[in-house]
């Protein structure tokens, strides 16, 4: 399997936004880089990514960007000094490098839970949804949740309540509590997957859950067999995973691995070309790229 490093030292959670013919990839502590059509070499935004909002007390997590109706929208996480939580937000630039300024009035998940990464969807009823975590933190059963909710044609809050879509302990081979890094795909047959992440028993790593109508709040099961972990790979756990097409035409999983430094080797993103990765692992179900 062919693995792509970043020359980016450290950064999690990355995203990337391939759009003009310019690679972006975001990460947490809220920094952007770009590179034009090269995985490999990236430098950094000169710009500040993001106006600080007035709630913030900590913590940028998980920014992702996406291009809607004209302008560039950024799902993140933070902690609130309002509330103390952690919880997600939507921001909005006309730049894919910013300034990002708030624009949801604070947290738009529940006050009393911490959540994080939120994700972007938009059904086939052009209905835009917010999938995220609702942390182990304030279950009340200690297991992490992953959950969704409708979204205002503007993104400025929601127009229904979240609904719980599954448990971190729904796999068989889940050995943690947590539910990270949500992001929604839809295949070519319009199968619509989840991809997430938790540990197994080597490690960080991602998952695959599967809707069983193709849709947000369909009954959602959980792989056999997870797509990226240090099993696979041989030499490092990684997670929260994110597809996006390439400027080759070819789709990539975009992953932070290792989960935690591991010697002098920090946390950073790599790449992986799915169609070789699905076809040199023979995996039971294609994703049909």
């Amino acid at each position: 399997m062919k693995i792509i490093e970043s020359n980016i030292e450290k950064l999690r959670d990355p995203f990337v936004l391939a759009k003009n013919g310019t690679y972006y990839i975001y990460g947490s502590e809220w920094v952007c880089y770009k590179s034009l059509g090269d995985l490999e070499h990236w430098t950094k935004c000169e710009n500040e990514l993001v106006v600080i909002p007035k709630e913030f007390d900590g913590d940028k997590w998980a920014p992702e960007v996406y291009g809607y109706k004209g302008a560039y929208y950024m799902f993140t996480t933070y902690r609130s000094s309002k509330t103390k939580r952690h919880g997600c937000t939507i921001m909005k630039s006309n730049s894919p490098e910013g300034p990002f300024t708030e624009i949801t009035n604070g947290h738009i998940t529940p006050a009393d839970w911490d959540c994080i990464d939120g994700t972007f969807y938009i059904d086939e009823s052009n209905q835009p949804w917010m999938v995220f975590v609702h942390e182990w933190i304030t279950a009340d059963d200690g297991v992490g949740r992953m959950a969704a909710a409708k979204l205002s044609d503007d993104l400025t809050h929601f127009v229904s309540e979240p609904i719980e879509l599954f448990r971190a302990d729904d796999p068989s081979w889940a050995t943690g509590v947590i539910t990270d890094g949500c992001f929604i795909y839809k295949t070519e047959d319009n199968q619509l997957l989840m991809l997430w992440s938790n540990f197994d028993k080597n490690g960080y790593c991602v998952a695959i859950a599967r809707s069983d109508n193709g849709k947000i709040d369909g009954k959602w099961s959980q792989e056999d067999k997870v797509l990226f972990s240090k099993s696979g790979s041989e030499k490092y756990d990684g997670g929260h995973g994110m597809i996006f097409c390439g400027f080759d035409g070819k789709k990539y999983l975009s992953i932070h691995s290792p989960n935690v430094p591991v010697g002098t080797r920090s946390e950073k993103p790599v790449f992986i070309e799915l169609q070789e990765y699905y076809d040199s692992d023979m995996r039971k179900k294609s994703l049909k790229l």
